[in-house]
């Protein structure tokens, strides 16, 4: 009966954790479609702000601007995108892996700034020359959140903090596949576009709309790696949960199983000893009347 009561109690603790992993699994299949449906929303977006940009940036007013203007680049910050918790399979330990990789083969002096609140300790254990972290980034982020963190960025490359910044973060696929990716933010390249000669009319000047072009361009980049890195994210855990939530109903088939198999042999023991006591019982008796 012991190893009945254990198993038992070892079917409820699966039961419980069942519980868990399909309500992560649906909190996760929800924040995927919010984040899907804001990425697929800011495309278009996206895109027409890189034609405008690759329209006016042969208008020698983009060479007076600081983010077009090219330099030497001494100093490379990577912005590493890792998620705010962990339960999403190998997404942050392959995302780590692949910034130490990068870091390997920089020859420049390089830093790290690392986006999201997993792995605090694992970080500072790893090889990367981490110099801050930002965890306010929240697992469905607005324009307004992204803009912050776009600001962030840009401050630091104006201010020569970095020469060069590189976005490092798990490109969505599909929702059963990301990949690690790295994308460089500053110095901007201009998009190629149509190189027809045309008379471009600036109003109000050509300077003030390229700059704003320029700022437009570039929150809308972090944007989208932002939503990109959050949509990999999420479909990575929900795969992982969805998985958990499979092998916990085999776990229980199996345990059911094996407290079937329990529960019979302890009937079988107890009619043996029932059994076994009635033919001593009797062969006593018989004994006693011989």
């Amino acid at each position: 009966m012991a190893n009945v009561r254990a198993i038992r109690t070892r079917i409820r603790s699966v039961e419980s954790t069942r519980k868990i992993t399909k309500s992560m699994k649906m909190v996760a299949a929800a924040k995927l479609k919010r984040t899907q449906q804001t990425m697929n929303a800011l495309r278009p977006y996206a895109e027409a702000a890189r034609e405008m940009l690759a329209r006016v940036s042969t208008n020698p007013a983009a060479r007076e601007n600081p983010f077009l203007r090219k330099r030497e680049t001494e100093r490379v910050l990577y912005v590493l995108f890792v998620g705010n918790r962990g339960l999403c399979g190998v997404y942050n330990t392959a995302l780590v892996k692949f910034a130490e990789a990068c870091l390997e083969r920089e020859s420049r002096e390089a830093s790290v700034l690392v986006c999201g609140r997993w792995g605090r300790d694992l970080l500072a254990a790893s090889q990367l020359p981490i110099i801050g972290t930002l965890e306010d980034l929240p697992d469905a982020p607005s324009a307004e959140e992204a803009g912050r963190l776009a600001g962030t960025l840009k401050e630091r490359y104006l201010s020569g903090q970095a020469d060069e910044i590189i976005l490092l973060y798990e490109r969505y696929v599909s929702a059963l596949r990301q990949e690690p990716c790295a994308r460089k933010l500053l110095p901007l390249e201009a998009p190629c576009g149509d190189t027809e000669e045309k008379e471009i009319i600036f109003e109000p000047d050509g300077k003030s709309l390229i700059d704003n072009l320029v700022e437009l361009y570039l929150d809308n980049t972090v944007r989208a790696v932002v939503l990109e890195a959050k949509t990999g994210e999420h479909s990575a855990r929900m795969t992982a949960m969805t998985a958990a939530s499979d092998n916990t109903e085999q776990l229980l088939a199996k345990l059911n199983l094996e407290l079937n198999h329990a529960r019979q042999s302890a009937i079988t023991t107890e009619i043996s000893e029932i059994v076994g006591g009635a033919n001593a019982l009797q062969s006593s008796e018989e004994g006693k009347r011989g």
